[in-house]
């Protein structure tokens, strides 16, 4: 089609080379909207090229300190600092595995192909969701006020919001199976619990662990800041080395919590292909 094609088509069917007018505007209103309030926020903040520049500098000092990382020299320092890596990954196992011991039946009852009762499967399910508003660091708080400092109020803060979350992934995955394997065991005289321990638990099964290893990954990473309000593990450590400015030694540890958390992203994936199996690609 030449230029001349295209210009008497706009010039015959204008709307179909540009939008309406209210269109247009709804358009423009949006965006304008969207830039004042990123702009106030800005404003409200402090967002300023002076404070931005003085933070610059300051966080450069305190990187500066940060380097050389501090090399511990006796077993006895260090030992407490691979205590608190080890309690840290104890809090988030724990929390995890007592998370998804609860959230597992009751995943059950929030799908809609294994529980027909309406009220009960959504009230179900909005229970699900008042677990989920609270922060883990919220709950950590909580325990910590009803059960004192330690690593039991942070297993208990992640062990309940991950009910919630557990509870409503699980259930999101038994009510994406295929009913075929189910009819099947149906109609080779199976039993309700038969037909969802045959029929949709080997479906399943794979997308749960996969969903575990990966919380599992994530509330590592949570259980380090369970730690900074007084859960006990690597956070402690990591807090006090921080408030008594040891920034090379906060350094190191850093370094120690990615070097642990990129050891268990790599056994989690062995797991997966242990157990799920590798993905087939195809060329």
């Amino acid at each position: 089609m030449t230029s001349p094609d295209i210009e008497a088509a706009r010039a015959r069917v204008p709307l179909a080379f540009r939008a309406p007018l209210a269109v247009r505007l709804r358009r423009v209103a949006i965006w304008t909207g969207f830039i004042l309030l990123f702009a106030w926020c800005l404003y409200d903040f402090g967002f300023t090229p002076t404070r931005i520049w003085e933070g610059l500098g300051r966080l450069g000092r305190v990187l500066s300190f940060m380097f050389p990382p501090y090399v511990w020299t006796e077993w006895t320092q260090f030992a407490e600092v691979l205590s608190g890596l080890m309690e840290t990954l104890s809090m988030a196992f724990l929390g995890t595995l007592l998370g998804a011991i609860v959230a597992f039946p009751l995943s059950f009852l929030g799908a809609k192909n294994i529980n027909r009762l309406n009220f009960l499967r959504l009230g179900t399910r909005r229970g699900y969701d008042v677990i989920r508003a609270f922060e883990t660091l919220i709950l950590a708080l909580i325990f910590i006020r009803a059960f004192g400092l330690g690593p039991l109020a942070g297993v208990l803060a992640i062990a309940v919001s991950e009910i919630g979350t557990f509870a409503k992934l699980f259930s999101e995955a038994i009510e994406n199976t295929s009913e075929k394997p189910v009819d099947g065991v149906k109609a080779s005289g199976g039993s309700r619990l038969q037909q969802i321990r045959f029929g949709i638990m080997p479906q399943v099964s794979p997308v749960i662990l996969s969903i575990l290893l990966y919380n599992f990954e994530s509330n590592v990473r949570s259980s380090t800041i369970l730690g900074i309000v007084g859960a006990g593990g690597i956070g402690f450590l990591l807090s006090d080395r921080i408030a008594t400015y040891k920034w090379d030694e906060a350094w190191s540890i850093i370094f120690l919590i990615i070097g642990m958390v990129y050891l268990i992203d790599w056994m989690s994936a062995l797991i997966r292909q242990r157990l799920i199996g590798k993905t087939e690609t195809t060329k």
